[in-house]
């Protein structure tokens, strides 16, 4: 896993969750491997297959929770095959898991599309609350 400034991924997700009118609660990013993210899906989901992330939602009206499993090695290949540095996919893959607790969806190609905006506009907002004075001379 690359590292990653907690603090500010923290107030990244705290603004993500805002801008969707959310509050966070009690979020928990447990990030694995491969064989641990298949063992999930088949044990809770009942699916046969790797996948990058698995979203538990546990939210309320505004306060969202949940636990958000991330398999690092699906993040780096998927990294790989689109062609993006490895730290940009896994902020992506952080930021889906947030917007699937804000009620964002991505099983059609409509809702893909929708997902696909919003996961943009969040790597835009990682941008500005991580780099504050980057376009100032």
């Amino acid at each position: 896993m690359p590292f990653l400034d907690f603090s500010k991924i923290s107030i990244w997700l705290n603004e993500l969750a805002a801008s969707h009118d959310r509050v966070i609660g009690n979020l928990n990013y447990l990030f694995c491997d491969d064989e641990e993210i298949l063992r999930v899906n088949r044990e809770f989901l009942n699916h046969d297959y790797y996948t990058d992330i698995i979203t538990f939602d546990y939210s309320g009206k505004k306060r969202i929770g949940g636990d958000i499993f991330i398999s690092l090695d699906t993040v780096r290949s998927n990294a790989a095959e689109i062609n993006v540095d490895y730290e940009s996919e896994l902020l992506r893959v952080i930021a889906h898991g947030v917007l699937h607790l804000c009620g964002i969806n991505d099983k059609s190609p409509g809702e893909r599309q929708i997902m696909e905006n919003n996961e943009n506009e969040a790597l835009a907002l990682y941008e500005s609350v991580t780099n504050p004075n980057k376009n100032e001379i």
